[in-house]
């Protein structure tokens, strides 16, 4: 029977809708192969690591690659005490930046700031490193430190903190420096999900008598929640990975202490330090591939939690 042309021209549509369909199925495949790919690199080439330390690479300090002896804790805890200085300073100001753009400033101004924030944020990682090193790092060292050092030293808890001698690179610089640098990546999500809570929402509760304070916390806050949180995720992942401004200014020492001022390492520094200079089947290289796949787990556990905290909020 010959086909008419409506017929063959529903054939044709179905026939594109199957190769489409089966073109976005290979994309969502070929996104798991890489992440899987990704996953068995990095627990393939750690793997002699993890059987040959056990549990004491985890709970030691010791990195010397003269007698092969490695140990994690001292990058893994750099990297979690410099990321949570980061989010305690980012996270306040992004929130605070993008409520003032979205509902207080002009609309002009708030065009120039936030268009001068996204361009903050394609700065190279690098560069803020140089700043870094150029800027803050003197000016820990000169005022900072040796100011609280003098004030705090006999306080029980605070003294051991803020001790050490005064030369500016540590856990402190490095937060500060991965503060500025996700701040605006922060402050980009939340303006365009504040931007998104409908106006009525806003004018009712301004009509009732709401403070400018109470339509944010009852409001915006609420409506907004589960964006800020991918906000807040999406910066702290960056700033767990974050490699070329940290090395520039946290001293590179793998160490463990109390002081925040003194020279200390993270997991992503000490990788892009010493893994050119590792040999191919060597255990110092099977023990930077360990902490690359401690690295993705401690991002996946960051994107559970946030999945998580989104779940119970909804």
């Amino acid at each position: 029977m010959r086909m008419t042309p409506v017929l063959r021209s529903s054939h044709r549509r179905a026939g594109f809708d199957t190769v489409f369909h089966g073109l976005l199925l290979l994309c969502s495949l070929l996104v798991l192969a890489m992440l899987g790919g990704l996953i068995l690199l990095m627990a393939t080439g750690g793997w002699q690591a993890f059987t040959r330390f056990g549990l004491s690479f985890f709970t030691t300090s010791a990195w010397n690659p003269v007698k092969d002896v490695y140990g994690i804790l001292a990058p893994l805890l750099g990297t979690l005490v410099s990321t949570l200085i980061a989010m305690l300073i980012a996270v306040p100001m992004a929130f605070g930046t993008a409520f003032w753009l979205t509902y207080i400033a002009s609309g002009r101004f708030s065009s120039i700031v936030g268009t001068t924030i996204q361009l903050l944020a394609a700065v190279p990682s690098i560069i803020f490193g140089m700043w870094g090193f150029q800027t803050i790092v003197p000016f820990i060292a000169r005022d900072v430190q040796p100011f609280l050092n003098h004030h705090f030293r006999h306080v029980p808890v605070l003294g051991p903190v803020f001790s050490g001698p005064p030369v500016g690179t540590g856990l402190v610089t490095a937060g500060i420096i991965l503060a500025v640098m996700i701040a605006p990546f922060i402050t980009a999500v939340m303006v365009d999900v504040f931007g998104a809570v409908p106006p009525m929402l806003r004018e009712s509760a301004y009509g009732l008598g709401a403070t400018r304070w109470e339509m944010m916390r009852k409001i915006v806050v609420p409506w907004s929640r589960n964006g800020m949180i991918g906000a807040v995720v999406l910066g702290m992942g960056r700033a767990l990975g974050e490699t070329m401004a940290v090395t520039f200014i946290i001293g590179n020492v793998t160490t463990v202490g109390w002081s925040l001022f003194a020279p200390r390492s993270t997991v992503a520094s000490l990788i892009a330090l010493q893994f050119p200079e590792s040999p191919e089947g060597s255990l110092r290289l099977s023990s930077l591939m360990a902490l690359g796949f401690i690295l993705m787990l401690l991002s996946c556990v960051s994107l559970v939690l946030a999945r998580c905290l989104r779940g119970k909020r909804q």
